[in-house]
C-alpha cells in the first residue's frame, strides 16, 4: 500500500472501492426492521426476546453504513486504523459500517500567499505574492501523509514563491536572455506552477494554475528605482530621435548632392549637419542659421 515517492517520503495508494448502493441497502434494511419489529412484539420465551432485540438493534446499526456524496467529492474508509479505499462517486451508498469515513473535497481551490519581502536575483529587495489554484488528487496521501493538507500547502507555497523571485531579476536583465519577473508573466506563471508542485506532490495536492498576483520594488527603493527606470526611458527615447535625426540628415545631404541643388565644402558639411541635428534633437524651438554655397550656373 505504499511506495517510495519521487521526493523521498513516503507516500500512501490511494485505492477505490466501490461501495454498494444505498437505495437497495435501505430498501433491505427498512425491511429488516419491519421483520424485526413484527418479531419483537410478538409473545415468547426470554430467548426469543433476546434474540430478537439483538436483531432489531443490529438493523438500527447497519443504517449507519448508508451516507451520500456530492459531485467533485470522495470519502476516504478506515477500518480499525487501517486504510480501506475511497470512495468517490457521487451519490447515495452504503459501506461496512465499522467504517471510519472522512469526506474529503475535489474541488478546486483558491490560495493568495501573503506580501513576501524577497531579495531578486540582483539582490534587489522586492514585494511578490501569488495566486494559486489546487485540488486534491491523491485523497490517501493528504487524508494520511500530512497532517493538514491546506496547511502544507500553505508553507509550501510560500517557499516555492521565494525560490522562484529569488533566482529571477524584477526586470529585463541586461541582454534579455534571462527571464524576468516583470515582463515574462507567462514563463514565470509557468516555473511557479511547477515549483509548487513539486513542494506539495507529497501531499496528494495538483496545482491547477499558479500567478504573480502582487509585484512590486520594496518601499525603501521605489523611489530609486523609479528614477532609474524614467531614466531608461529617457536614454531609449532619446537613442531613437538620435537614430531618426541621423537619417534624416543622411536622406538630407545626399538629396541635395544627388540633385546637385548646392555644392558643399567639407566644412560647409559639418555646420549643415550640426544645424540640422540641433533642429531635430532640441527640446525648444531651436532657430540656427543655416549658410549654404552658391547655387551652380
Amino acid at each position: 500500500m505504499s511506495r517510495q515517492s519521487a521526493s523521498h517520503a513516503i507516500g500512501t495508494d490511494e485505492r477505490i472501492i466501490n461501495a454498494t448502493s444505498g437505495w437497495m441497502m435501505l430498501t433491505l434494511l427498512l425491511s429488516a426492521l419491519l421483520a424485526s419489529g413484527l418479531w419483537t412484539a410478538m409473545p415468547g420465551g426470554p430467548v426469543k426476546m433476546a434474540v430478537s432485540g439483538l436483531s432489531l438493534m443490529l438493523t438500527l446499526f447497519l443504517f449507519k453504513g448508508l451516507f451520500t456524496l456530492e459531485p467533485n467529492q470522495a470519502a476516504v474508509m478506515v477500518f480499525f486504523g487501517k486504510y480501506a479505499g475511497t470512495a468517490n462517486q457521487s451519490g447515495f451508498f452504503w459501506v461496512n459500517p465499522l467504517f471510519q469515513r472522512t469526506k474529503v473535497s475535489l474541488r478546486i481551490n483558491n490560495w493568495n500567499t501573503p506580501v513576501l519581502k524577497v531579495n531578486d536575483e540582483r539582490g534587489s529587495p522586492i514585494e511578490i505574492a501569488a495566486v494559486i489554484a489546487w485540488r486534491v488528487q491523491n485523497t490517501a496521501r493528504a487524508v494520511f501523509d500530512v497532517e493538514s493538507a491546506m496547511h502544507y500547502l500553505q508553507i509550501q507555497s510560500e517557499s516555492a514563491v521565494r525560490q522562484v523571485a529569488s533566482s529571477h531579476a524584477y526586470d529585463d536583465a541586461e541582454g534579455g536572455y534571462c527571464k524576468s519577473l516583470r515582463t515574462d508573466l507567462e514563463a514565470i506563471a509557468e516555473l511557479l506552477r511547477e515549483s509548487i508542485q513539486q513542494h506539495v506532490e507529497v501531499a496528494g495536492i495538483i496545482i491547477e494554475e499558479a500567478k504573480i498576483a502582487h509585484l512590486a520594488y520594496a518601499p525603501e527603493i521605489a523611489n530609486a528605482m523609479l528614477r532609474r527606470q524614467q531614466a531608461e526611458a529617457v536614454v531609449m527615447a532619446r537613442q531613437k530621435l538620435v537614430d531618426g535625426a541621423v537619417g534624416m540628415v543622411e536622406v538630407a545631404l545626399k538629396n541635395l548632392e544627388d540633385k546637385e541643388i548646392v555644392s558643399l565644402t567639407p566644412d560647409q558639411r559639418a555646420v549643415l549637419v550640426t544645424n540640422m541635428m540641433t533642429v531635430l534633437l532640441s527640446e525648444s524651438g531651436a532657430q540656427p542659421v543655416i549658410q549654404m554655397a552658391q547655387t551652380k550656373q
